[in-house]
Protein backbone atom coordinates (compact mmCIF):
# COMPACT_ATOMS: atom_id res chain seq x y z
CA UNK A 1 0.00 0.00 0.00
CA UNK A 2 2.75 2.06 0.83
CA UNK A 3 4.13 4.04 -2.02
CA UNK A 4 8.36 3.73 -0.65
CA UNK A 5 8.98 1.19 -3.24
CA UNK A 6 8.38 4.04 -6.22
CA UNK A 7 10.24 6.53 -4.43
CA UNK A 8 13.52 4.68 -3.40
CA UNK A 9 14.09 3.65 -7.42
CA UNK A 10 17.17 5.16 -8.06
CA UNK A 11 17.48 7.53 -11.58
CA UNK A 12 20.14 6.47 -14.09
CA UNK A 13 22.68 8.58 -12.66
CA UNK A 14 22.24 7.79 -9.14
CA UNK A 15 22.84 4.10 -9.89
CA UNK A 16 26.07 4.90 -11.78
CA UNK A 17 27.47 6.87 -8.81
CA UNK A 18 25.42 5.57 -5.97
CA UNK A 19 28.07 5.09 -3.66
CA UNK A 20 29.22 9.00 -4.05
CA UNK A 21 25.70 10.25 -4.26
CA UNK A 22 24.81 8.34 -1.40
CA UNK A 23 27.70 9.18 1.17
CA UNK A 24 28.18 7.60 4.66
CA UNK A 25 25.34 9.01 6.44
CA UNK A 26 22.40 8.01 4.46
CA UNK A 27 20.41 4.66 5.26
CA UNK A 28 20.63 2.27 2.76
CA UNK A 29 16.52 2.18 3.24
CA UNK A 30 14.69 5.46 3.49
CA UNK A 31 12.01 5.77 6.64
CA UNK A 32 9.63 8.33 6.66
CA UNK A 33 8.93 10.85 9.74
CA UNK A 34 5.51 9.40 10.26
CA UNK A 35 7.43 6.02 11.13
CA UNK A 36 9.93 6.96 13.56
CA UNK A 37 9.53 5.85 17.17
CA UNK A 38 10.47 8.34 19.54
CA UNK A 39 13.05 7.65 22.17
CA UNK A 40 11.50 9.70 25.11
CA UNK A 41 8.30 7.40 24.22
CA UNK A 42 10.23 4.70 24.26
CA UNK A 43 12.40 5.58 27.24
CA UNK A 44 9.00 5.59 29.59
CA UNK A 45 7.96 2.81 28.05
CA UNK A 46 11.22 0.91 29.41
CA UNK A 47 10.99 2.23 32.81
CA UNK A 48 7.28 1.54 32.80
CA UNK A 49 7.91 -1.88 33.06
CA UNK A 50 11.10 -1.63 35.23
CA UNK A 51 8.90 -0.21 37.62
CA UNK A 52 6.61 -2.98 37.55
CA UNK A 53 9.36 -5.40 37.76
CA UNK A 54 11.17 -3.77 40.64
CA UNK A 55 7.51 -3.60 42.57
CA UNK A 56 7.67 -7.58 41.78
CA UNK A 57 10.61 -7.95 43.61
CA UNK A 58 9.35 -5.66 46.63
CA UNK A 59 6.35 -7.76 46.75
CA UNK A 60 7.85 -10.83 46.68
CA UNK A 61 9.99 -9.90 49.88
CA UNK A 62 7.25 -8.53 51.60
CA UNK A 63 5.31 -11.98 51.70
CA UNK A 64 8.54 -14.11 52.15
CA UNK A 65 9.76 -12.52 55.08
CA UNK A 66 6.63 -10.34 56.45
CA UNK A 67 7.16 -7.65 58.96
CA UNK A 68 5.23 -4.23 59.85
CA UNK A 69 8.65 -2.24 58.32
CA UNK A 70 8.69 -4.49 55.28
CA UNK A 71 5.21 -2.00 54.26
CA UNK A 72 7.41 1.00 53.26
CA UNK A 73 10.14 -0.58 52.37
CA UNK A 74 7.74 -2.33 49.51
CA UNK A 75 6.86 1.40 48.13
CA UNK A 76 10.05 3.07 48.68
CA UNK A 77 12.74 0.04 47.32
CA UNK A 78 10.93 0.40 43.64
CA UNK A 79 11.26 4.48 43.40
CA UNK A 80 14.65 4.33 45.33
CA UNK A 81 15.60 1.33 42.55
CA UNK A 82 14.26 3.29 38.82
CA UNK A 83 16.27 6.96 40.33
CA UNK A 84 19.07 4.60 40.46
CA UNK A 85 18.68 2.91 37.38
CA UNK A 86 18.10 6.40 35.97
CA UNK A 87 21.74 8.01 37.32
CA UNK A 88 23.73 5.39 35.85
CA UNK A 89 22.03 6.45 32.36
CA UNK A 90 20.64 2.67 31.73
CA UNK A 91 18.17 4.22 29.51
CA UNK A 92 20.50 5.66 26.66
CA UNK A 93 20.43 3.10 24.49
CA UNK A 94 23.40 4.83 22.48
CA UNK A 95 25.02 2.55 19.72
CA UNK A 96 28.08 1.87 21.24
CA UNK A 97 26.51 0.10 24.12
CA UNK A 98 26.83 -3.82 24.00
CA UNK A 99 24.79 -5.59 26.04
CA UNK A 100 27.14 -6.67 28.89
CA UNK A 101 27.75 -3.58 29.64
CA UNK A 102 24.49 -2.49 29.54
CA UNK A 103 23.46 -5.34 31.97
CA UNK A 104 26.85 -4.07 34.28
CA UNK A 105 24.99 -0.81 34.64
CA UNK A 106 22.06 -2.36 35.73
CA UNK A 107 23.46 -4.39 38.37
CA UNK A 108 25.71 -0.92 39.58
CA UNK A 109 22.41 0.47 39.84
CA UNK A 110 20.73 -1.89 42.17
CA UNK A 111 23.47 -2.38 44.25
CA UNK A 112 23.80 1.43 44.72
CA UNK A 113 19.93 1.44 45.45
CA UNK A 114 21.15 -1.39 48.54
CA UNK A 115 23.03 0.85 49.89
CA UNK A 116 20.66 3.65 49.49
CA UNK A 117 18.44 1.63 51.45
CA UNK A 118 20.40 -0.08 54.31
CA UNK A 119 22.31 2.72 54.77
CA UNK A 120 20.07 5.67 54.72
CA UNK A 121 16.44 4.08 55.73
CA UNK A 122 17.99 2.20 58.01
CA UNK A 123 18.95 4.66 60.45
CA UNK A 124 15.02 5.24 60.37
CA UNK A 125 13.34 1.95 60.38
CA UNK A 126 13.82 -0.43 63.37
CA UNK A 127 13.96 -3.75 61.66
CA UNK A 128 16.89 -5.47 62.20
CA UNK A 129 16.04 -7.40 59.00
CA UNK A 130 16.50 -4.55 56.49
CA UNK A 131 20.11 -5.67 56.42
CA UNK A 132 19.42 -9.17 54.73
CA UNK A 133 15.66 -8.07 53.16
CA UNK A 134 17.37 -5.26 50.88
CA UNK A 135 20.43 -7.73 48.97
CA UNK A 136 17.50 -10.04 48.51
CA UNK A 137 15.82 -7.18 47.17
CA UNK A 138 18.06 -6.44 44.94
CA UNK A 139 19.18 -10.51 43.51
CA UNK A 140 15.00 -10.73 42.69
CA UNK A 141 14.88 -7.48 40.83
CA UNK A 142 17.83 -8.01 38.91
CA UNK A 143 16.56 -11.67 38.17
CA UNK A 144 13.32 -9.88 36.62
CA UNK A 145 15.15 -7.11 35.02
CA UNK A 146 17.50 -9.06 33.22
CA UNK A 147 15.09 -10.61 30.88
CA UNK A 148 13.30 -7.72 30.27
CA UNK A 149 16.35 -5.42 29.22
CA UNK A 150 17.81 -8.19 27.03
CA UNK A 151 14.09 -7.78 25.43
CA UNK A 152 14.48 -3.62 25.44
CA UNK A 153 18.16 -3.82 23.83
CA UNK A 154 16.62 -6.63 20.97
CA UNK A 155 13.78 -4.09 20.33
CA UNK A 156 16.23 -1.20 20.31
CA UNK A 157 18.27 -2.78 18.01
CA UNK A 158 15.59 -3.65 15.26
CA UNK A 159 14.33 -0.29 15.75
CA UNK A 160 18.25 1.30 14.61
CA UNK A 161 18.14 -1.34 12.09
CA UNK A 162 15.17 -0.04 10.36
CA UNK A 163 16.10 3.25 11.04
CA UNK A 164 12.91 4.02 13.47
CA UNK A 165 15.13 5.61 15.96
CA UNK A 166 17.49 7.83 13.82
CA UNK A 167 16.27 11.18 12.35
CA UNK A 168 17.20 11.96 8.93
CA UNK A 169 18.69 15.65 8.04
CA UNK A 170 19.26 17.52 5.51
CA UNK A 171 22.12 20.50 5.91
CA UNK A 172 22.15 23.58 4.23
CA UNK A 173 25.10 25.68 4.30
CA UNK A 174 28.55 23.78 3.12
CA UNK A 175 30.26 25.52 5.84
CA UNK A 176 32.48 24.65 8.53
CA UNK A 177 30.29 24.51 11.04
CA UNK A 178 28.83 21.23 8.58
CA UNK A 179 31.73 19.88 8.47
CA UNK A 180 32.10 19.86 12.44
CA UNK A 181 28.60 18.46 12.81
CA UNK A 182 29.44 15.66 9.75
CA UNK A 183 32.12 14.85 11.59
CA UNK A 184 30.88 14.27 14.68
CA UNK A 185 27.74 12.58 13.25
CA UNK A 186 30.27 9.96 11.42
CA UNK A 187 31.44 9.05 15.02
CA UNK A 188 28.04 9.02 16.74
CA UNK A 189 25.78 8.07 14.22
CA UNK A 190 23.13 9.66 16.11
CA UNK A 191 21.63 10.84 12.76
CA UNK A 192 21.80 10.28 9.18
CA UNK A 193 22.31 13.04 6.67
CA UNK A 194 20.94 12.80 3.46
CA UNK A 195 22.28 15.90 1.79
CA UNK A 196 23.79 18.89 1.75
CA UNK A 197 22.29 22.25 0.06
CA UNK A 198 24.00 25.08 -0.19
CA UNK A 199 23.15 28.25 -2.94
CA UNK A 200 26.70 29.70 -3.45
CA UNK A 201 27.31 26.09 -5.68
CA UNK A 202 30.39 27.93 -7.99
CA UNK A 203 32.19 27.67 -4.48
CA UNK A 204 32.08 24.70 -2.83
CA UNK A 205 33.41 21.16 -3.07
CA UNK A 206 30.78 18.30 -4.23
CA UNK A 207 30.69 16.65 -1.17
CA UNK A 208 31.71 17.82 2.52
CA UNK A 209 33.58 14.44 4.19
CA UNK A 210 31.75 12.26 1.85
CA UNK A 211 28.21 13.68 2.33
CA UNK A 212 27.07 14.94 -1.10
CA UNK A 213 26.38 18.59 -2.28
CA UNK A 214 22.96 18.44 -4.01
CA UNK A 215 21.89 21.30 -4.84
CA UNK A 216 20.90 24.59 -3.42
CA UNK A 217 17.70 25.87 -1.47
CA UNK A 218 15.40 25.55 -4.21
CA UNK A 219 16.35 22.17 -5.21
CA UNK A 220 15.91 21.36 -1.53
CA UNK A 221 12.47 22.60 -2.01
CA UNK A 222 11.67 20.20 -4.58
CA UNK A 223 13.90 17.17 -4.01
CA UNK A 224 12.75 13.54 -3.36
CA UNK A 225 14.62 13.09 -0.54
CA UNK A 226 13.09 16.04 1.42
CA UNK A 227 9.92 13.86 2.41
CA UNK A 228 12.20 11.69 4.32
CA UNK A 229 14.14 14.37 6.42
CA UNK A 230 12.73 15.06 10.02
CA UNK A 231 14.38 18.21 10.14
CA UNK A 232 16.45 20.78 8.04
CA UNK A 233 19.68 22.11 10.12
CA UNK A 234 21.18 25.67 8.88
CA UNK A 235 24.55 25.73 9.72
CA UNK A 236 25.52 29.12 8.67
CA UNK A 237 27.76 31.35 11.53
CA UNK A 238 24.54 33.06 14.44
CA UNK A 239 26.34 36.23 12.97
CA UNK A 240 24.89 36.02 9.82
CA UNK A 241 21.80 37.25 10.64
CA UNK A 242 20.67 38.74 7.26
CA UNK A 243 21.76 35.09 5.51
CA UNK A 244 19.84 32.81 8.06
CA UNK A 245 16.49 35.08 7.74
CA UNK A 246 16.90 34.93 3.82
CA UNK A 247 17.45 31.03 3.91
CA UNK A 248 14.32 30.59 6.28
CA UNK A 249 12.32 32.92 4.45
CA UNK A 250 12.72 30.56 1.52
CA UNK A 251 12.50 27.29 3.16
CA UNK A 252 9.42 27.94 5.33
CA UNK A 253 7.25 26.79 2.32
CA UNK A 254 8.36 23.33 3.12
CA UNK A 255 6.42 21.54 6.17
CA UNK A 256 9.88 19.82 7.98
CA UNK A 257 10.92 21.34 10.85
CA UNK A 258 14.09 23.90 10.24
CA UNK A 259 16.75 24.52 12.84
CA UNK A 260 19.64 26.56 13.61
CA UNK A 261 23.08 25.20 14.56
CA UNK A 262 24.56 27.20 17.34
CA UNK A 263 28.04 26.08 16.63
CA UNK A 264 30.10 27.71 19.72
CA UNK A 265 32.35 26.07 21.78
CA UNK A 266 31.37 21.96 21.55
CA UNK A 267 28.58 22.92 19.41
CA UNK A 268 28.30 20.50 16.87
CA UNK A 269 29.42 17.84 19.03
CA UNK A 270 26.62 19.03 21.83
CA UNK A 271 24.05 19.19 18.68
CA UNK A 272 25.11 15.46 17.34
CA UNK A 273 24.59 14.08 20.81
CA UNK A 274 21.42 15.49 22.05
CA UNK A 275 20.18 15.27 17.97
CA UNK A 276 17.98 12.55 18.81
CA UNK A 277 15.24 13.82 21.06
CA UNK A 278 16.26 17.67 21.54
CA UNK A 279 16.81 20.04 19.19
CA UNK A 280 19.17 23.35 19.61
CA UNK A 281 17.34 26.20 18.59
CA UNK A 282 13.94 25.64 16.03
CA UNK A 283 13.06 28.52 13.67
CA UNK A 284 9.88 27.16 11.63
CA UNK A 285 7.90 24.40 11.86
CA UNK A 286 5.47 22.56 13.73
CA UNK A 287 6.97 21.36 16.77
CA UNK A 288 6.58 17.63 17.69
CA UNK A 289 4.98 16.26 20.57
CA UNK A 290 5.81 12.34 21.08
CA UNK A 291 3.16 12.19 23.85
CA UNK A 292 0.73 13.86 21.39
CA UNK A 293 1.53 11.67 18.76
CA UNK A 294 1.81 8.38 20.88
CA UNK A 295 -1.87 9.30 21.70
CA UNK A 296 -3.34 10.14 18.40
CA UNK A 297 -1.99 7.03 17.13
CA UNK A 298 -3.36 4.90 19.46
CA UNK A 299 -6.89 7.00 19.18
CA UNK A 300 -6.66 5.67 15.57
CA UNK A 301 -5.55 2.34 15.94
CA UNK A 302 -8.73 1.64 18.51
CA UNK A 303 -10.95 3.54 16.63
CA UNK A 304 -10.06 2.29 12.92
CA UNK A 305 -10.32 -1.34 14.31
CA UNK A 306 -13.34 -0.80 16.15
CA UNK A 307 -15.09 0.92 12.65
CA UNK A 308 -13.78 -2.11 9.98
CA UNK A 309 -15.22 -4.53 12.36
CA UNK A 310 -18.78 -2.34 12.38
CA UNK A 311 -18.76 -1.11 8.91
CA UNK A 312 -17.34 -5.00 6.95
CA UNK A 313 -20.91 -5.66 6.44
CA UNK A 314 -21.28 -2.19 4.83
CA UNK A 315 -18.10 -2.35 2.70
CA UNK A 316 -19.07 -5.96 1.38
CA UNK A 317 -22.72 -4.73 0.05
CA UNK A 318 -21.05 -1.29 -1.64
CA UNK A 319 -18.15 -3.50 -3.32
CA UNK A 320 -20.97 -6.19 -4.62
CA UNK A 321 -23.31 -3.14 -5.88
CA UNK A 322 -20.13 -1.77 -7.50
CA UNK A 323 -19.09 -4.75 -9.08
CA UNK A 324 -22.61 -5.59 -10.75
CA UNK A 325 -22.81 -1.58 -11.39
CA UNK A 326 -19.95 -1.49 -13.91
CA UNK A 327 -16.95 -3.06 -15.39
CA UNK A 328 -13.75 -2.91 -12.98
CA UNK A 329 -12.09 -3.20 -10.00
CA UNK A 330 -13.65 -2.18 -6.87
CA UNK A 331 -10.94 -0.15 -5.58
CA UNK A 332 -9.31 2.95 -6.59
CA UNK A 333 -6.26 3.80 -5.90
CA UNK A 334 -4.47 7.31 -5.94
CA UNK A 335 -1.57 8.80 -5.34
CA UNK A 336 -1.40 11.64 -2.72
CA UNK A 337 -0.05 14.14 -0.23
CA UNK A 338 0.88 12.69 3.12
CA UNK A 339 2.74 13.65 6.19
CA UNK A 340 5.76 16.17 5.13
CA UNK A 341 4.74 15.66 1.74
CA UNK A 342 5.40 12.16 1.73
CA UNK A 343 3.87 10.48 -1.40
CA UNK A 344 1.04 8.07 -0.32
CA UNK A 345 -1.45 5.77 -2.19
CA UNK A 346 -4.83 6.63 -0.84
CA UNK A 347 -7.66 3.82 -1.16
CA UNK A 348 -11.00 4.56 -2.16
CA UNK A 349 -14.15 2.26 -3.75
CA UNK A 350 -14.16 3.06 -7.20
CA UNK A 351 -16.77 5.45 -8.20
CA UNK A 352 -15.63 6.73 -11.95
CA UNK A 353 -16.51 4.97 -15.28
CA UNK A 354 -12.80 3.30 -15.46
CA UNK A 355 -11.46 4.86 -19.00
CA UNK A 356 -12.78 8.14 -17.49
CA UNK A 357 -10.77 7.91 -14.28
CA UNK A 358 -8.51 10.75 -13.87
CA UNK A 359 -5.51 10.15 -11.33
CA UNK A 360 -3.98 13.23 -11.21
CA UNK A 361 -6.94 14.97 -10.18
CA UNK A 362 -6.22 17.42 -13.14
CA UNK A 363 -10.36 17.71 -13.82
CA UNK A 364 -11.85 18.54 -10.27
CA UNK A 365 -15.57 16.58 -10.14
CA UNK A 366 -18.57 18.76 -10.44
CA UNK A 367 -22.88 18.11 -10.34
CA UNK A 368 -23.92 15.90 -13.02
CA UNK A 369 -20.71 14.75 -13.77
CA UNK A 370 -20.41 12.86 -16.16
CA UNK A 371 -17.76 10.14 -15.23
CA UNK A 372 -19.06 9.37 -12.28
CA UNK A 373 -21.41 5.54 -11.72
CA UNK A 374 -25.09 5.09 -10.68
CA UNK A 375 -23.40 3.58 -6.97
CA UNK A 376 -20.86 6.06 -7.75
CA UNK A 377 -23.22 9.15 -7.10
CA UNK A 378 -24.77 7.78 -4.28
CA UNK A 379 -21.33 6.52 -2.33
CA UNK A 380 -20.01 9.92 -3.66
CA UNK A 381 -22.94 11.69 -1.57
CA UNK A 382 -22.86 9.58 1.87
CA UNK A 383 -19.03 10.08 1.69
CA UNK A 384 -18.94 6.00 2.02
CA UNK A 385 -16.48 5.92 -1.04
CA UNK A 386 -13.70 7.13 1.52
CA UNK A 387 -14.08 3.85 4.41
CA UNK A 388 -11.26 1.74 2.10
CA UNK A 389 -9.04 4.76 4.16
CA UNK A 390 -9.40 3.25 6.99
CA UNK A 391 -6.51 1.01 5.77
CA UNK A 392 -4.55 3.56 5.70
CA UNK A 393 -4.96 4.82 8.78
CA UNK A 394 -4.79 1.38 10.19
CA UNK A 395 -1.11 1.57 7.95
CA UNK A 396 -0.02 4.74 9.63
CA UNK A 397 0.05 6.69 6.26
CA UNK A 398 -3.36 8.59 7.30
CA UNK A 399 -5.20 9.47 10.90
CA UNK A 400 -8.44 9.52 11.59
CA UNK A 401 -9.08 13.14 11.70
CA UNK A 402 -6.16 15.45 9.53
CA UNK A 403 -6.30 17.75 6.38
CA UNK A 404 -7.83 15.92 3.60
CA UNK A 405 -5.26 14.19 1.35
CA UNK A 406 -5.04 15.81 -1.69
CA UNK A 407 -3.83 14.20 -5.11
CA UNK A 408 -0.68 14.67 -6.41
CA UNK A 409 -0.73 17.54 -9.21
CA UNK A 410 -3.80 18.19 -8.02
CA UNK A 411 -5.07 21.80 -9.91
CA UNK A 412 -7.10 24.78 -8.54
CA UNK A 413 -7.95 27.29 -11.32
CA UNK A 414 -6.15 25.14 -14.05
CA UNK A 415 -3.14 25.16 -12.31
CA UNK A 416 -1.25 23.32 -9.36
CA UNK A 417 -2.56 23.86 -6.25
CA UNK A 418 1.04 23.91 -4.46
CA UNK A 419 2.13 26.81 -6.99
CA UNK A 420 -1.11 28.52 -6.13
CA UNK A 421 -0.47 29.69 -2.59
CA UNK A 422 3.20 29.96 -0.86
CA UNK A 423 2.56 28.02 2.54
CA UNK A 424 0.31 25.12 0.90
CA UNK A 425 2.59 22.34 2.16
CA UNK A 426 1.92 23.33 5.53
CA UNK A 427 -1.08 21.21 5.87
CA UNK A 428 1.17 18.25 5.64
CA UNK A 429 2.80 19.01 8.64
CA UNK A 430 0.08 16.38 10.28
CA UNK A 431 -0.92 12.90 9.09
CA UNK A 432 -3.95 13.42 6.43
CA UNK A 433 -7.07 12.44 7.75
CA UNK A 434 -9.98 10.99 7.14
CA UNK A 435 -12.00 13.53 8.09
CA UNK A 436 -10.80 16.86 9.84
CA UNK A 437 -11.87 20.54 10.98
CA UNK A 438 -12.00 21.85 7.22
CA UNK A 439 -14.81 19.42 6.71
CA UNK A 440 -16.92 19.82 9.49
CA UNK A 441 -16.38 23.57 8.70
CA UNK A 442 -18.63 23.27 5.13
CA UNK A 443 -14.84 23.01 3.09
CA UNK A 444 -15.40 19.66 1.39
CA UNK A 445 -15.11 18.40 -2.13
CA UNK A 446 -12.99 20.14 -4.90
CA UNK A 447 -11.67 23.76 -4.57
CA UNK A 448 -12.29 25.01 -7.84
CA UNK A 449 -10.94 28.62 -7.20
CA UNK A 450 -8.01 30.10 -5.20
CA UNK A 451 -10.26 31.56 -2.90
CA UNK A 452 -11.98 27.80 -1.87
CA UNK A 453 -8.23 26.63 -1.88
CA UNK A 454 -7.28 29.24 0.70
CA UNK A 455 -10.15 28.90 3.01
CA UNK A 456 -9.04 25.33 3.10
CA UNK A 457 -5.49 25.71 4.00
CA UNK A 458 -6.78 28.21 6.60
CA UNK A 459 -8.77 25.44 8.76
CA UNK A 460 -5.56 22.81 8.05
CA UNK A 461 -3.52 25.25 9.74
CA UNK A 462 -6.13 26.29 12.04
CA UNK A 463 -6.58 22.89 13.40
CA UNK A 464 -2.95 21.72 13.10
CA UNK A 465 -2.35 24.53 15.67
CA UNK A 466 -5.14 23.50 18.01
CA UNK A 467 -5.19 19.81 17.38
CA UNK A 468 -5.54 17.63 20.62
CA UNK A 469 -6.86 14.09 21.55
CA UNK A 470 -10.90 15.84 22.62
CA UNK A 471 -10.76 18.35 19.59
CA UNK A 472 -10.17 14.94 17.44
CA UNK A 473 -13.08 13.42 19.16
CA UNK A 474 -15.57 16.53 18.98
CA UNK A 475 -14.84 16.71 14.55
CA UNK A 476 -15.24 12.97 14.64
CA UNK A 477 -18.95 13.28 16.62
CA UNK A 478 -19.44 16.28 14.18
CA UNK A 479 -18.73 14.52 11.02
CA UNK A 480 -21.82 12.27 9.92
CA UNK A 481 -24.55 15.33 10.73
CA UNK A 482 -22.48 17.70 9.00
CA UNK A 483 -22.31 15.27 5.41
CA UNK A 484 -25.47 14.15 5.81
CA UNK A 485 -26.94 17.62 6.58
CA UNK A 486 -25.33 19.00 3.81
CA UNK A 487 -26.57 18.15 0.25
CA UNK A 488 -25.14 20.68 -2.00
CA UNK A 489 -21.91 19.61 -1.75
CA UNK A 490 -20.11 18.21 -4.62
CA UNK A 491 -17.72 15.10 -3.10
Amino acid sequence: MSSNATLERPTATEATTSGRRRGPLRPVHLTPPRARVSGLLATRLFQFGDILALMGASFFIYHTAPNAALGSFTFLAPLVGLVSLAAFDVYRFERQFRPIRHIGRVGLALLSAVAFLAGVVGRFVDWPGLVVATPLWAMAAFLLLLPLHLFWLGFVDRWRKRGLLTPNLMIVGATPSAERLIEALLIRRDANVLGIFDDRRSRIPGDILGVPVLGDTKDLANHRLAAYADRIVIAVPRRSEARIAELVSGLTVLPNEIMLLVDEAGGAEGFAARLANLPLSRLAGVEHNPRSAALKRAQDLVLTSMALVALAPVMLVVAIAIKLDSPGPVFFRQRRHGFNNEEIVVWKFRSMKVEKQDNTASRQVTADDDRITRVGRFIRNTSIDELPQLLNVLSGEMSLVGPRPHAVGMKSSGVESARLIREYAHRHRLKPGLTGWAAIQGSRGPVDTVEDLRRRLVLDLEYIERQSFWLDLWIMFKTLPCLLGDRAAVR
